[in-house]
């Protein structure tokens, strides 16, 4: 499959999942990765899946002109360090946290609005006991800094 099927794929698979495992996705999204926000105040949206390792999902998101950003990636403790990927919408890499040491945090200042794509991934590691992949939640959350 091509890239850009499989994420569909996953979201179309994802989208049909049951309530209480994205009940439980988004709870680990507002308690443990919105505290990461810091001062920049939460968009209130909750973006967040259960991914498995080797597996990737892709989010676009507008970002307004003028406006300060941070962006918080995080997975459950038994997930290896999660990759992400900043892009713009002709997939020009801007940032990726593999760089930064796995960073989970970015920050961003934007000039004029445009949409930007976040790709996370969780790279592929030893799985687990039953020799499996291991999965979890992931959640990209998104703040911005109050004008004063």
């Amino acid at each position: 499959m091509r890239p850009i099927t499989t994420v569909l794929f996953f979201i179309i698979t994802l989208a049909v999942s049951t309530g209480p495992v994205n009940a439980q996705c988004k709870v680990f999204a507002e308690r443990i990765c919105k505290v990461e926000l810091g001062s920049y105040v939460h968009d209130g949206n909750y973006h967040a899946a259960i991914l498995s390792e080797g597996q990737e999902a892709e989010l676009y998101k507008t970002f307004h002109g003028g406006q300060d950003y941070r962006l918080a990636i995080c997975g459950d403790d038994n997930l290896p360090d999660i990759e992400f990927r900043v892009m713009d919408t002709d997939r020009n890499l801007l940032y990726t946290n593999r760089d930064d040491d796995y960073n989970i945090t970015w920050d961003i200042s934007v000039e004029s609005t445009e949409q930007l794509l976040i790709s996370v991934k969780v790279p592929a590691g030893e799985g687990n006991s039953q020799g499996g992949p291991e999965s979890g939640c992931v959640a990209i959350m998104f703040g911005f800094r109050e004008e004063e």
